[in-house]
């Protein structure tokens, strides 16, 4: 709202009033706002939470080994970092847009989704929360959404880069200049780095294109399902999930701001989307909120987020990831997602196998991943053999937390690096 009433002030030859157009300035205020908004507000509504009685009473895996009793610290502190989002977006974004408004949908989608599973949580004493179906009718209806738009939107296009060898043998990269609709990612480590769906369905013959967006529809649907589970799992520890999730957060932001801007795009040789800049408005409200929601999430927790912000963290950056065509950077990315995914997949396969043979087996300690480091072996069920017992020491919470940040840092740089490295 203030882009709008600037941009006309600017008419008027306003001072200062320009500097709204400017990506990069509203971007910094984006960032600003947003961590305004979480650290001053942050405290007047954990008390809030504290009065209403919302406050975490029913997961075991809140207590800490090490001494900090964390049953009864206020949840659903999720709601602070949705509102932080959404209000730089509102007061800085372009509302018009079409990605903007695809980010904007899906925060409230999967904040309301997030809310649901808390509020039965909390208020119904059930420890299961909203049903697993219920949760995954509601990711699956929000990746049709955003494929169905991202097929049927006139403003959803790119321009491809092509490359031209000069007689000296130089090498240039330039984009063409007509803007088109298609179902081309990003693939890392490949020279020819764009991969087109339609080509992958090819064998539909004159219907290709079209199954080229069906099979892009369902990736969205799987990617968005995936990512927002991932980083309900990795939500464990006091900043964890905050904190991976700024650090990729900062990734989508640098690869938005080269792919909006086309001498940076022709640079690195990736396809150029138009109106992607929005795109950095709000990546930057959503840096912001998670850095602000540390301040009262680090270690000890005066606040959890709750399923209300975990799974709308994490389905902000599949959707993120997905509108500037780098979903398949995903793995590499949210490796801490990813592999917590796999630890829960592996343990519960492997905890079943035994149980039909009648011998009590796990494969780590305690799932997801980060529980394994901060369990001892006396706190393994009785009789249970577990296949990957080492470090039989515990861990502390903030160690665990700091080392998996530092790994996302690492995947994060690693992600920025495919861009070169073909």
């Amino acid at each position: 709202m203030l882009y709008y009433l600037f941009h006309w002030l600017d008419k008027y030859n306003f001072p200062g009033a320009g500097m709204f157009g400017y990506t990069s300035f509203r971007a910094l205020m984006a960032v600003i706002f947003a961590l305004l908004i979480s650290t001053i507000w942050g405290g007047k509504f954990i008390h809030l939470l504290k009065k209403k009685q919302i406050t975490e009473t029913q997961r075991d895996a809140r207590i800490d080994p090490f001494g900090v009793d964390k049953v009864g610290v206020p949840s659903m502190g999720g709601v602070l970092i949705i509102f932080s989002i959404l209000v730089p977006c509102l007061l800085l974004g372009r509302l018009e847009n079409v990605y903007m408004i695809l980010m904007l949908v899906t925060t409230v989608w999967l904040g309301a989704l997030g809310f649901a599973d808390d509020y039965i949580k909390i208020f119904h004493r059930n420890k299961e929360g909203l049903q697993g179906k219920f949760k995954i009718i509601g990711q699956v209806g929000l990746g049709l959404i955003v494929g169905l738009t991202l097929y049927l939107s006139p403003q959803v296009v790119i321009r491809e880069n092509i490359e031209l060898r000069h007689p000296d043998g130089q090498v240039e990269i330039v984009h063409v200049a007509k803007e088109i609709k298609a179902t081309q990612t990003t693939i890392p480590f490949f020279k020819s780095n764009n991969l087109d769906y339609a080509d992958i369905t090819a064998f539909c013959g004159k219907y290709a294109q079209t199954a080229g967006w069906i099979l892009f529809v369902i990736v969205t649907i799987f990617v968005v399902t995936a990512v927002s589970n991932g980083a309900n799992l990795n939500d464990g520890m006091d900043g964890m999930a905050a904190g991976n999730s700024a650090i990729i957060g900062v990734t989508l932001g640098i690869l938005a701001y080269v792919s909006s801007h086309i001498e940076y795009a022709g640079y690195l040789n990736i396809m150029y989307v138009p109106g992607s800049e929005e795109l950095v408005i709000f990546i930057c409200a959503f840096i912001g909120a998670l850095i602000g929601f540390l301040w009262y999430n680090a270690y000890p927790a005066q606040v959890f987020m709750g399923d209300t912000g975990s799974l709308t963290i994490g389905g902000i950056i599949a959707v993120y990831a997905i509108v500037i065509h780098k979903e398949l950077l995903i793995p590499i990315l949210c490796g801490i997602f990813l592999v917590e995914s796999l630890s829960v997949i592996l343990q519960r396969f492997y905890y079943k196998a035994g149980k039909r043979k009648g011998v009590k087996q796990r494969v780590f300690k305690r799932a997801p991943l980060h529980d394994h480091y901060r369990t001892g072996m006396n706190l393994v069920e009785p009789g249970c053999k577990v296949k990957f017992s080492m470090p039989v020491q515990l861990f502390h919470e903030s160690k665990i937390t700091v080392r998996f940040w530092i790994v996302s840092i690492i995947l994060a740089a690693i992600t920025i690096i495919t861009l070169k490295i073909r």
